[in-house]
């Protein structure tokens, strides 16, 4: 028989904040009965109202708050929880890094794998740090509109302040928004699959100030684009390249496969650890460069690596990690699967005349399993996969390596610990501390840092 939950929609009750959850809800029970509630802090006494309930949880909204956290922010906007740009800004900055280490350690726990991890490494100034924007554009009261999505839906709520991106990146998405609307470009109609532009995408350098704006476009032809060009140029003076990317696909993913140059360079530059990396429109490149920098120097430092060291690169995307730690060992091998950052980390290569890093196109697991086979031995293995984590394939392959260590930069603590497990059944251990690093402030991610050495 179904089980019946003991709360029924829009019922309220008192309740106390008990925990919170990975995305940043407020945890509560009603008779051992778990509900996810919006903008609650742990230790808050609040009166919840039910929004919507499942077999096994619901979700509440808080209708009135008896006794406030002492961990809560009172100075945000609520128009910025409501859209989900930074759905822990309701936190103090210091209750954030408190909660993500929380979040490394409760996972390892669940795994069962012993582990000190250690206070989240934070910034200084947590706002105003990212240096890329994806902007949806959509028509709002007959008008082209920017902004972000509201938390849960596919809403536009118009928007010009961001609050964690670069402001340079904001005023930019206001400035094109403005050029458009005077050309009157139509913006992308979801529904029926019309309009023209899509998304504004701007990147800009941390260190090297270039801009890169690129409009993603449902149609192949950017009317009017010869004015918008001259327009977006007289407006922003640091901008280095404008680039219209097709994307006809009915689709939520941002960007389309074809890239033209509408003017100028078809990628711009920027500084990480010294060296200088080319990224265009589609590169993957670290949003945060200075908790970058704190990030990649941290693994190179648990790494303890030595000149005679032969290192690989797993994930090595446009060579970031690779290029930066190219000085300090015998050779560098990176692989990866897509195939315009591998050229991107060749040529990046070439930028900074490092001749001992290569770069190989193909899966990791597989390449990985055959350099096992070809009979490399590497001293120090590096990897920075995505969200999933790695697969049983690629532990096997570089367990089979027999490398002293293997050092792993996460960006989701699940996958994280599922994987350190599955080193620790065939012969590793994790040594040191588990060093989480804030790369993304006021939002629910964390990248932490992870070593794990062959035992003796």
């Amino acid at each position: 028989m179904k089980k019946k939950a003991p709360v029924v929609k829009s019922q309220e009750f008192e309740a106390t904040v008990i925990d919170l959850t990975y995305d940043g809800n407020g945890v509560v029970k009603f008779d051992d009965f778990p509900i996810f509630v919006t903008n609650a802090v742990p230790g808050e006494k609040i009166i919840v109202g039910v929004t919507k309930v499942t077999t096994n949880y619901g979700f509440g909204r808080v209708v009135k708050r008896l006794v406030e956290s002492a961990d809560r922010n009172a100075d945000i906007d609520a128009k910025v929880l409501q859209s989900g740009v930074a759905p822990l800004a309701h936190l103090t900055y210091e209750a954030q890094l408190k909660h993500k280490q929380k979040q490394v350690a409760d996972v390892f726990n669940k795994q069962h794998v012993a582990v000190n991890v250690a206070p989240t490494v934070g910034m200084d100034d947590p706002w105003g740090y990212r240096n890329k924007a994806q902007i949806p554009v959509r028509e709002i009261n007959g008008e082209l509109t920017t902004g972000f999505y509201r938390r849960g839906s596919h809403r536009l709520q118009p928007m010009e302040d961001f609050y964690i991106q670069d402001p340079e990146i904001d005023k930019a998405i206001v400035v094109i928004r403005d050029i458009l609307r005077k050309y009157h470009v139509a913006a992308y109609d979801e529904q029926n699959h019309k309009g023209v532009v899509r998304t504004i995408m701007v990147r800009r350098g941390h260190y090297s100030h270039e801009m890169m704006i690129v409009l993603v476009t449902r149609a192949k032809r950017l009317p009017t684009s010869e004015f918008i060009i001259n327009d977006i140029r007289e407006a922003l003076p640091e901008v280095v390249s404008i680039i219209q990317n097709v994307n006809q696909e009915k689709t939520n993913v941002i960007m389309g496969d074809q890239n033209k140059v509408l003017w100028g360079e078809k990628a711009i530059k920027d500084t990480l650890l010294g060296k200088t990396f080319a990224i265009g429109p589609n590169s993957f490149y670290q949003v945060n460069p200075a908790m970058t920098e704190v990030l990649y120097q941290t693994a190179a430092d648990k790494a303890d690596l030595k000149p005679t060291d032969v290192v690989i690169d797993a994930y090595s995307g446009i060579g970031t990690i690779s290029l930066t730690i190219a000085d300090r060992v015998e050779s560098v091998l990176g692989v990866e699967i897509v195939p315009e950052a591998v050229d991107d980390a060749k040529r990046n290569a070439d930028l900074n005349g490092i001749k001992n890093a290569k770069f190989a196109l193909g899966k990791a697991e597989e390449k990985m399993s055959q350099w096992a086979a070809e009979g490399l031995k590497p001293d120090v293995i590096f990897l920075d996969p995505p969200r999933k984590g790695l697969t049983q394939e690629l532990v096997d392959a570089a367990v089979e390596m027999g490398p002293q260590k293997v050092v792993y930069i996460s960006c989701n603590p699940a996958t994280l610990a599922r994987d350190a497990a599955l080193f620790v059944e065939q012969g590793y251990e994790v040594t040191g501390d588990v060093q989480p690093i804030d790369q993304f402030p006021q939002t629910t991610h964390v990248e932490s840092v992870t070593v794990l050495e062959r035992k003796a």
